[in-house]
């Protein structure tokens, strides 16, 4: 067994959001799966991403560093797990601290259905903390994700 999968989370959050863009399934899902796009709404609001990489096949490696308004850089790496396009994609994303130690561990599904012109994302996400101070993190997950998909929405509009 491996070193991860032997943790015991401190604190866990689960999350699921559910938005219908007025945009196309296969735009939606570039957004998601292409890194130029990826970095434009990528984290809460007023965050950058100064690097933003994306593999979008099974096995691929995501990397993002946030930045956030104060300066302050937040990394996470994940793998992509699972790709249907432009129906479904499922990745680990692991919050990491500038010396690449886990803090967080992830896993969240996205799915993209088609609704009448428009398309309907739904985001699932479960993350566990495996560090004792970034269980305090998992307080501010519904906010973080509910501004990137804002940031999403704003993105897909101006697309």
């Amino acid at each position: 067994m491996t070193a991860a999968a032997q943790r015991i989370p401190l604190a866990e959050r689960e999350l699921t959001i559910t938005r219908v863009f007025d945009a196309p399934r296969d735009l939606v899902f570039r957004a998601w799966t292409d890194a130029r796009n990826l970095a434009q709404w990528w984290g809460p609001k007023n965050f950058t991403n100064p690097v933003c990489e994306i593999d979008a096949r099974v096995g691929g490696k995501l990397r993002i560093h946030m930045r956030a308004p104060d300066g302050t850089v937040y990394p996470m790496k994940g793998e992509i797990r699972e790709v249907v396009a432009p129906e479904r994609l499922v990745f680990t994303n692991i919050a990491l601290d500038a010396a690449g130690n886990h803090l967080l561990e992830g896993l969240t599904t996205v799915t993209f259905a088609e609704e009448g012109g428009k398309t309907k994302m739904t985001l699932r996400t479960h993350a566990a903390a495996v560090v004792e101070y970034a269980a305090a993190y998992l307080q501010g997950m519904e906010a973080g994700w509910t501004q990137s998909i804002d940031k999403l929405e704003r993105h897909l509009r101006a697309a």
